[in-house]
């Protein structure tokens, strides 16, 4: 076993003498009374797209799960294994968290693989095309389109694959029932790495600018 990279090392004894010392109290009453997270994130594993740092929130804020693409799975009850279902299980179950945010982004390098007919396996056991699979139908029709430009067809199928998971979402009883009863809320939202810019699902399935003018939303008040 090699010995752990100076970069983390270094990046830990900033953390201790920055924000843990900043925090310390939180975190000891995190550690103490357990989390209770508001919002469930759907995010993928990219590393240049971190819903902490993007929603600047703190410990305990968010739970998190991430896996290529951001994906969501339909409801299947079987013997095989569920990470995703998983973690969505617990959030809901236990957690009781109030909203769940589907977070795509940008130059999605899992969307680009789907939109490309020629991407061979990385491996024999084919992890990544086997996941990827759940928007191939979308992906198909998309890559097909002659009036799109690559970018145009990779940012469409980013986005559709939002509102596919949402639509997975819903097949899961326990997050059906606690939206049937009013206390769990489900989000789409699409993450511009180049620009920063964030643009959220409307009612209607449309990504939108979130009005971003309205005074800031004291850490609290907004955990609340």
């Amino acid at each position: 076993m090699t010995d752990f990279p100076d970069r983390l090392l270094a990046g830990y004894r900033n953390f201790m003498n920055g924000r843990y010392s900043d925090e310390s109290d939180r975190y000891r009453a995190l550690a103490e009374t357990g989390q209770k997270p508001h919002t469930l994130v759907i995010a993928c594993c990219d590393s240049r797209s971190a819903p902490e740092t993007i929603f600047d929130c703190g410990p305990g804020e968010l739970f998190v799960v991430r896996n290529v693409a951001n994906m969501v799975p339909p409801y299947e009850p079987d013997s095989q294994f569920h990470a995703t279902s998983a973690a969505l299980e617990y959030a809901v179950q236990v957690l009781k968290i109030r909203n769940i945010v589907v977070m795509g982004h940008g130059r999605c390098g899992g969307i680009q693989a789907a939109l490309d007919p020629s991407t061979e396996p990385l491996s024999p056991g084919d992890f990544i095309g086997r996941w990827m699979s759940l928007v191939r139908p979308a992906a198909e029709q998309i890559q097909n389109n002659a009036f799109m430009t690559p970018a145009e067809r990779q940012t469409a199928l980013e986005r559709v694959s939002i509102r596919n998971s949402i639509a997975n979402l819903q097949t899961f009883p326990f997050v059906k029932n606690r939206g049937e009863e009013g206390g769990l809320s489900i989000h789409g939202a699409w993450f511009d790495i180049s620009t920063g810019e964030l643009w959220v699902m409307n009612s209607k399935g449309d990504f939108v600018r979130p009005d971003l003018d309205e005074p800031p939303i004291e850490a609290e008040q907004a955990s609340a």
